[in-house]
């Protein structure tokens, strides 16, 4: 197990964000984090990447809590653009690496490579999708311990999805643990070993993917349809 989430509650104002949610991270497995918008996804994910407090509960990463130490082993992509403008992609990859001990420029430059990305292309002038590649680019060039991709799929057209997928699993080793958040079940369905369904703040379930499959006879988004109705 490399992450443990107790008990996670957050609000906002009048909002209840997670209530009570449970589950645990086991190493060496790619999870999709499934939910409708406002379910509670990308708040999680963001009380792991340490840029926000939950309101009760605690997430431990390798057995402790999370702080500057852990802080250090997770990758977190966020949906919002987070660059200068001004900036080029090899800027990008030179800022990441005065912040990250653990950035690797020569697999970025490789990324920009198979993203199909010129190192010396203004941020301003990428496209919703061409940012995209870049932000997973840049957050799959770390070699960290957990990755936290939220909505890496956005803006990427439908037959780049797969080649994709394809260069995000390559980019990480056998005993790393990836967390996908999607809108895009489908395109889940192929890549991940485990399901997390959330919904309205609350934990669903989290499935075995192969035991849906298997075991109850129907896919992931069958499945999806169906706890969500």
């Amino acid at each position: 197990m490399i992450l443990k989430t107790q008990n996670i509650s957050k609000k906002f104002g009048g909002k209840q964000a997670l209530c009570d949610v449970s589950f645990d991270l086991e190493q060496g497995q790619v999870y999709a984090l499934l939910g409708e918008n406002g379910s509670g996804k990308t708040t999680w994910m963001k009380i792991v990447a340490g840029l926000t407090k939950p309101s009760g509960g605690e997430i431990l990463f390798e057995d402790g809590p999370i702080n500057w130490m852990s802080r250090s082993k997770i990758a977190y992509m966020s949906t919002e653009p987070y660059f200068y403008s001004w900036m080029t992609a090899e800027d990008v990859g030179n800022y990441y690496q005065d912040f990250f001990d653990d950035f690797r420029m020569d697999r970025y430059l490789q990324l920009l490579g198979k993203m199909e990305l010129e190192h010396t292309t203004k941020v301003r002038a990428l496209s919703s999708g061409m940012m995209a590649k870049l932000k997973i680019a840049v957050t799959m060039s770390r070699e960290a311990r957990l990755y936290l991709l939220d909505e890496p799929l956005n803006g990427i057209d439908l037959i780049a999805r797969d080649k994709i997928m394809g260069i995000i699993l390559e980019s990480v080793s056998p005993d790393v643990t990836l967390v996908l958040s999607s809108h895009l079940v489908e395109e889940m369905e192929a890549v991940v070993s485990k399901a997390i369904f959330i919904q309205n703040g609350h934990l669903l379930e989290l499935a075995d993917v192969e035991d849906l499959r298997s075991r109850k006879g129907t896919s992931l988004a069958d499945y999806y349809r169906r706890l969500m109705a």
